[in-house]
């Protein structure tokens, strides 16, 4: 199953090329970009784990396609993806993220039924990832 979360996330894997153009994109716009992995990618995970510090300062994009690669080669079975803050509205909000990399498998999720009081049936999901497995073996 494949994550769709994220800008482009309905199209094939970005290149490495197409990634730099979009981290040109975004620093031309002023934004901030910052790179972040998880091994559970549920849509309400939001908050995965920084890679450094956000790169407020960076205004080139070979030096985060530099970051981008050591993350890659640290976490190479994992989800990462790239952030960009805007701060021009006097808070840092996030205006894009797409990821960047994908594990080989990706497990996806499994819709779990809750019946609860009368006849009410509530649904949730679950991702595979959050199995028995420890961290960083969960695939």
């Amino acid at each position: 199953m494949r994550i769709t979360q994220g800008t482009f996330s309905f199209l094939p894997d970005l290149t490495d090329v197409q990634i730099a153009r979009q981290i040109d994109y975004c620093l031309a716009k002023g934004w901030a970009l910052a790179i972040e992995y998880t091994d559970d990618p549920h849509p309400r995970n939001t908050y995965w784990e920084m890679f450094g510090p956000p790169m407020f300062d960076v205004r080139d994009p070979a030096g985060i396609m530099d970051e981008l690669a050591r993350c890659r080669d640290s976490f190479a079975n994992y989800y990462i993806r790239v952030t960009a803050f805007d701060s021009s509205a006097g808070t840092e909000s996030i205006v894009m993220a797409f990821i960047v990399n994908r594990p080989k498998v990706e497990p996806g999720f499994r819709l779990l039924r809750h019946e609860v009081e009368g006849r009410t049936v509530r649904y949730s999901i679950e991702s595979y990832a959050v199995q028995a497995n420890p961290e960083g073996a969960r695939y």
